[in-house]
């Protein structure tokens, strides 16, 4: 072997000895559900997480609808439907939606408008509930 060959060799030796990691790079996290991604960048009016009828609750309102949110493993999410609008025979669009709390009872308002008509709402109301399961339309 030349010596050009044995510090060849010693250089690729002191590389491979230096600690250079090669393993590969850690996996990236797994990509969020589309509902995870709303609960999460959910805006105030459209979301409540506080306690009623003394129990936890998380709920939020998406398209008109509203959902009970349960967390799973990691950051993932099971929406529940609770309460939506009775349905319409021609295709309608969400104008407006929000839920509030008074301290007491969490209220609900869904309003959907038929494509073509002015003004709002088709269907939908306002709703309330003091245990997140009975809504009442009022």
């Amino acid at each position: 072997m030349s010596h050009t060959d044995r510090i060849l060799c010693a250089l690729l030796a002191v590389c491979a000895l230096s600690g250079c990691d090669v393993s590969p790079a850690p996996a990236a996290p797994p990509a969020l559900s589309p509902e995870a991604v709303f609960t999460r960048d959910a805006p105030a009016g459209q979301v409540f997480q506080g306690r009623l009828a003394g129990a936890p609750a998380h709920f939020l309102v998406h398209d008109c609808e509203v959902f009970q949110v349960e967390y799973l493993a990691g950051r993932e999410v099971r929406w529940t439907s609770v309460l939506k609008p009775d349905p319409y025979p021609f295709w309608t669009s969400c104008e407006r939606q929000s839920l509030s709390f008074d301290g007491t009872a969490l209220t609900a308002t869904l309003g959907r408008r038929a494509f073509g008509a002015g003004g709002c709402c088709a269907t939908g109301g306002t709703y309330r509930t003091v245990d997140g399961r009975s809504w009442k339309k009022v």
